[in-house]
């Protein structure tokens, strides 16, 4: 069975953007890239809201101007070799590669999805996360928190939902960006 990973960046607040809906605060720096693109790599299929979906069209380009790195450009290879799921109730199409929309996030779709699986698969999206969360599919948290503070704006984890963790990995870098990862108890 394959693991459901729930990976967010999000400011030392615990928010994933601000009140204004900004994030530029949490634009990732070479070490740190590099260590999300190893975390990626075993990625099979990633789950998105609409939001974050829209905001990761941005690697499906094939335009060698578009990555500022070679760490950039590992990253864009990564994300386009993954399935990824678009769970939407706005959107009538999807316009990347390998991606199916469903206008909703079913429990028992995600579950079954799970269990058959040949790789983990991750989630992303703050409110589709919840709801997962709450369904008990979650089996890692992992958080890079970014040394800023926002004061508000669209919390990394749910406050309406207990969830047991345990630490299993944290890592400095030296921007000041902490990973923390979870197993989900």
């Amino acid at each position: 069975m394959a693991r459901l990973l729930y990976s967010a960046i999000c400011s030392l607040d615990g928010y994933v953007v601000d009140a204004a809906g900004r994030f530029d605060w949490a634009a990732p720096g070479e070490e740190v890239h590099q260590f999300v693109n190893d975390r990626e790599r075993p990625v099979g299929t990633y789950l998105y809201g609409r939001r974050l979906y829209e905001v990761m069209t941005y690697w499906a380009s094939d335009d060698p101007d578009a990555d500022r790195s070679p760490v950039s450009a590992e990253y864009r290879s990564i994300w386009q070799a993954a399935d990824k799921v678009v769970y939407s109730a706005s959107l009538s199409s999807v316009q990347t590669p390998r991606t199916t929309l469903s206008p909703t996030f079913d429990v028992e779709a995600v579950r079954h999805l799970k269990e058959s699986a040949t790789a983990d698969l991750a989630i992303g999206g703050a409110t589709i996360a919840v709801s997962a969360l709450k369904a008990g599919l979650v089996d890692e948290v992992s958080l890079y928190l970014n040394p800023v503070a926002v004061g508000g704006g669209t919390p990394a984890l749910p406050h309406d939902v207990r969830t047991d963790l345990t630490l299993v990995e944290h890592h400095v870098f030296g921007d000041g960006v902490v990973f923390v990862r979870y197993a989900v108890s």
